[in-house]
């Protein structure tokens, strides 16, 4: 497992589901389906989308 960063590459918007993806060695799809079905379903996805861009550190 790799450290919790935002990688420049594969970013759609800010590059959260690719860093959280990639620290838990799976493919991104899941990950977004997941994000996207938790804002319809709940809206609580995306203030901790927010939250997340905001902690995680960018790549170098």
């Amino acid at each position: 497992m790799s450290s919790l960063v935002r990688p420049h590459q594969g970013r759609l918007i800010a590059g959260v589901c690719v860093g959280v993806a990639d620290r838990f060695g799976c493919s991104v799809i899941p990950i977004r389906i997941l994000t996207v079905a938790a804002t319809v379903f709940f809206g609580v996805s995306i203030g901790i989308y927010l939250l997340l861009w905001i902690l995680i550190p960018s790549e170098r």
